[in-house]
């Protein structure tokens, strides 16, 4: 069974619901994400990780992602060297469910079929393609599906109900619900009728649904909680690798898992 689905099942059997933290990858190098990975997992911090593959023109990722993007662009990360660095992981004995952020370009560019092959040869669980208009996804969807790997789409509040409903009946492993209309970034609080949007995503939904965009709070996961399958945290990590990026990665590894333990806490009361 795919470790995505297996991670799910396992949290409903727990009575519980998934935290699922967002590393850029190569920020500020790819020893960093490694120690901060197998750190998450020693401590039980994370049920899922969303990992992006760092990209110069990101579609929906606001400041704080896109600064750490060109951190790992400036120090020469590339998609081949995010994929040995989880092959070496998986080797060393990471279990993580991972899923990867990527832009369609980095798919398309060595040849979908190829890089799906490579994916999931070295332990990626899933892909979150979110430049794929969901029309245009089918071969890769196929792809993924003989790859046994999910195939995670986003909706957003904006959605219109008919493409909501084809994007619902097309998702695999879980469904991405973007929270806000706009980018990435931590914010105060979910917009006026959030509870209304997600409680509508859920109920449509086949698969597990996680809330992302804005979550920087142990309070915002809290009330994803009350709604949803698992809350998505990006912004707030990223801001803390920042903060930190001039230190050994062991010492980022244990922010980012300090950061995570507090944010994750309403999960775990």
């Amino acid at each position: 069974m795919n470790r995505v689905d297996a991670a799910f099942r396992r949290l409903r059997r727990e009575g519980r619901k998934a935290f699922m933290p967002f590393i850029a990858a190569g920020d500020p190098n790819l020893d960093v994400t490694a120690a901060v990975l197998r750190t998450l997992q020693d401590r039980g911090l994370a049920d899922l990780v969303e990992l992006g593959v760092p990209f110069s023109d990101p579609i929906a990722d606001g400041p704080t992602i896109q600064a750490s993007y060109q951190r790992a662009l400036a120090a020469g990360v590339t998609p081949q060297a995010v994929l040995d660095t989880v092959g070496r992981l998986r080797a060393g004995g990471l279990n993580l469910p991972i899923c990867l952020m990527v832009s369609y370009s980095l798919v398309y560019r060595p040849g979908v079929p190829a890089f799906v092959e490579h994916a999931a040869a070295v332990g990626i669980d899933g892909l979150i393609v979110p430049d794929l208009p969901v029309d245009e996804s089918g071969p890769l969807a196929e792809i993924l599906s003989s790859a046994d790997m999910a195939h995670i789409l986003l909706v957003a509040p904006t959605t219109p109900p008919g493409r909501r409903k084809t994007i619902l009946s097309h998702a695999t492993g879980f469904v991405y619900c973007v929270s806000v209309t706009g980018i990435t970034g931590e914010r105060d609080a979910f917009p006026p009728g959030f509870e209304e949007y997600v409680r509508g995503v859920k109920k449509a939904a086949k698969v597990p649904v996680c809330v992302g965009f804005g979550i920087s709070r142990p309070e915002h996961v809290a009330a994803v909680a009350q709604l949803a399958d698992g809350a998505i945290v990006g912004s707030a990590i990223s801001h803390r690798i920042a903060d930190n990026a001039g230190g050994a990665p062991a010492k980022i590894a244990r922010e980012v898992a300090d950061l995570c333990q507090e944010l994750s806490a309403p999960l775990r009361s």
